[in-house]
C-alpha cells in the first residue's frame, strides 16, 4: 500500500508541474501566471477539486507518443467563488503550448456538461496556441464539441471567458459565444488570422497587439468586455462580476443583506443636469445618485461610449442599467451603441435581472457610414431586445427623448412596465429647431426677419411639445417626478414588479435582426 501511495504521490507531483520548471519559469518571465496559479487565485481558498488530472492524449503521430504529460494541457474541475459553486477550466501553455487535442477538448466538455446538469457558471481561462496540428481534424472536431456546448449553455448558466494568453483561429469562437470576455493588457490577444497571414493575404503590416490585443477589442471591435492590467486584476474582476449574477436562469441574483446609500445623493441629483439643455453631462453622475454606494460595475466601458451599460444594486438587489451618455456624441444611438445595448439587455433578460433605462437620446446618428453599414438592422437589435424582454423594466427620461430613438429606448409602448420623466424631459418627434423648420417653413420664409421668426416658432414648438406633460396626459409616461424622488420611485416600482410573470407567444424562437 505504501508503494502504491508513493506512486500516486509521484504522479500528482508530475501533473502539477505541467510542462516542467523551465517552461514555468519562462511563463513567469512573461508576466503570466500558470494555469494552476490562476485557479488558486480565482477560487475561494481550498475549494478546488480537480477532475481528469491523469488524462493523456492518445496520439502517436509526429512524435507525440514521446510527449505525454498528465492532464494534457488543461486543468479542469470545480470549486467555489464567494461560497457558490462554479466550474472552471484553465489551459496550460507550458504543456504543448496549451494546444487543444481530442482529450483536451473532452476534458473541457466534461466540465461544461456538469455545469449544465448542476446549474452553475462556467469559467474558461484561455491560454492556448490553438488546435494541436499533429492531431489534424480530430482537434478541430474537439472545438466543435465545445462550441456546441457553449451554444446550448447560453442563457442557461453564465459563461465567462478570461483570455490570459494567445487565442487564435477557431479558438476565438468559444469566447465569442460566452457572455463576458476578459482580456489582459500586453499578454493576451484574439484574432481569427494572425499578423503573418494578414501580411501574406492583404500585405498589411500589423502587430499582434494592434490586430487583436486587449485595447483593440475593448475600443474598436467590442469583443472584449473587461480589460485588466495583469492576471491578478483579471481574476479579481471575474470574481466581482459573479457577485452580481445568479447561478443559472432559474434563480435570482444573490442579494447582500447589507448595503449603503448616502442620503446627500438625493440632493446632489438635482444639480447634475446643466441649466442649458444643449450642454453635455456624464450620465454616470445620475446613476451614482440612484444606486447603492459604490455598486455600479460598468461593462464595456471603452466601447461605444455614447451608451453606458453595467450592473448595480438597489437595496442590495442586482439590476442591469442601460443609459444614454450625453457626454459622448450627445448620447445618440449608432451601430455600435445599439449592438452593445442589445447584447446586454438580452443577457439580463436571460438571467432574471431587472432593467433600469436612463434615457437622454436626441436620435440616431445620421450619415452615409451609418446607413451603408446597416444602422437600420443594428438599431432594430436593441428594439427587439427590449420588446422581447420579460424581466421588470423601468425607464426614466431625464432630458431628450426624440423620434425613433425614443421608441427604441424601452418606451412604454415597447413594453416598459413603468415610465417616469423628470420635469426637464423633452418627449417629441424631433428637436424644436428642426420641427419648427418643417412645420412653420412658409411662415418663416415669408417673414421680414426670418431669423427672428424662426426663433419665435422654435419657442412655440418647444412650449407645446418639448416637455413631459403631453406624454403624461396621454399616459405615455406614468408620472413626472422630481429627480430627488427617483430612487424611491424605482425601489417601489421594482418591488411591485418582483413577481412579474410574462410569457412570450409559443414558438421555437424569434428571428432577431442579426
Amino acid at each position: 500500500m505504501i508503494k502504491k501511495n508513493h506512486e500516486l504521490s509521484d504522479k500528482r507531483t508530475l501533473n502539477r508541474l505541467g510542462g516542467g520548471i523551465e517552461r514555468i519559469n519562462k511563463h513567469h518571465q512573461q508576466g503570466k501566471l500558470t494555469a494552476r496559479e490562476r485557479i488558486i487565485l480565482l477560487l475561494d481558498e481550498e475549494t478546488f477539486e480537480e477532475i481528469g488530472a491523469f488524462v493523456e492524449h492518445r496520439s502517436s503521430s509526429f512524435g507525440l507518443d514521446h510527449q505525454k504529460i498528465p492532464g494534457d494541457g488543461v486543468v479542469t474541475g470545480f470549486g467555489k467563488i464567494h461560497g457558490r459553486l462554479v466550474y472552471v477550466y484553465a489551459q496550460d501553455f507550458t504543456v504543448l503550448g496549451g494546444s487543444l487535442s481530442e482529450t483536451h477538448a473532452a476534458k473541457i466538455c466534461r466540465i461544461m456538461d456538469l455545469a449544465l446538469k448542476n446549474g452553475a457558471p462556467i469559467i474558461g481561462l484561455n491560454d492556448s496556441g490553438g488546435a494541436r496540428i499533429q492531431e489534424g481534424v480530430v482537434s478541430l472536431s474537439g472545438y466543435s464539441e465545445i462550441f456546441f456546448r457553449n451554444t446550448r449553455a447560453s442563457g442557461v448558466v453564465p459563461q465567462l471567458s478570461l483570455i490570459m494568453g494567445p487565442c487564435a483561429g477557431g479558438a476565438v469562437y468559444s469566447p465569442a459565444l460566452t457572455d463576458f470576455v476578459f482580456m489582459v493588457e500586453d499578454t493576451s490577444y484574439m484574432f481569427v488570422t494572425g499578423p503573418n497571414v494578414v501580411k501574406t493575404v492583404t500585405h498589411e503590416e500589423v502587430s499582434s497587439e494592434d490586430l487583436g490585443g486587449a485595447k483593440t477589442h475593448a475600443e474598436r471591435s467590442g469583443v472584449n468586455h473587461f480589460v485588466a492590467g495583469n492576471d491578478v486584476e483579471c481574476l479579481k474582476k471575474a470574481r466581482t462580476l459573479l457577485t452580481y449574477l445568479p447561478q443559472n436562469a432559474y434563480e435570482d441574483a444573490p442579494k447582500p443583506s447589507v448595503f449603503e446609500f448616502s442620503p446627500e445623493k438625493l440632493e446632489r441629483i438635482e444639480t447634475v443636469l446643466p441649466s442649458n439643455n444643449g450642454l453635455p453631462y456624464d450620465c454616470r453622475r445620475v446613476l451614482e445618485c440612484l444606486v447603492d454606494d459604490h455598486s455600479f460595475f460598468e461593462v464595456q466601458e471603452d466601447y461605444a461610449r455614447n451608451i453606458v451599460i453595467g450592473f448595480a444594486r438597489m437595496e442590495g438587489r442586482t439590476i442591469g442599467i442601460v443609459a444614454n451618455q450625453p457626454a459622448e456624441l450627445a448620447g445618440v444611438l449608432d451601430i455600435n451603441a445599439s449592438r452593445k445595448g442589445a447584447r446586454f439587455v438580452r443577457f439580463c433578460d436571460s438571467f432574471n435581472i431587472p432593467l433600469l433605462i436612463i434615457e437622454d437620446v436626441p436620435g440616431f446618428l445620421p450619415g452615409t457610414d451609418q446607413e451603408w453599414n446597416g444602422i437600420i438592422t443594428h438599431g432594430a437589435k436593441l428594439l427587439y431586445a427590449f420588446a422581447e424582454a420579460t424581466v421588470p423594466r423601468i425607464t426614466v427620461i431625464t432630458r431628450k427623448a426624440y423620434g425613433g430613438a425614443y421608441c427604441v429606448m424601452n418606451s412604454k409602448s415597447l413594453g416598459a412596465d413603468l415610465s417616469f420623466a423628470w420635469p426637464t424631459a423633452e418627449i417629441a418627434v424631433m428637436g424644436a429647431k428642426g420641427a419648427a423648420e418643417i412645420i412653420f417653413r412658409k411662415d418663416i420664409l415669408s417673414a421680414t426677419d426670418t431669423e427672428k421668426k424662426w426663433k419665435e416658432k422654435e419657442a412655440e414648438y418647444a412650449d407645446t411639445f418639448a416637455n413631459p406633460y403631453r406624454a403624461a396626459e396621454r399616459g405615455i409616461v406614468d408620472d413626472v417626478i422630481f429627480p430627488r424622488e427617483t430612487r424611491e420611485k424605482l425601489l417601489r416600482g421594482f418591488s411591485m414588479l418582483e413577481k412579474k410573470a410574462e410569457n412570450l407567444p409559443l414558438k421555437k424562437h424569434g428571428n432577431i435582426p442579426l
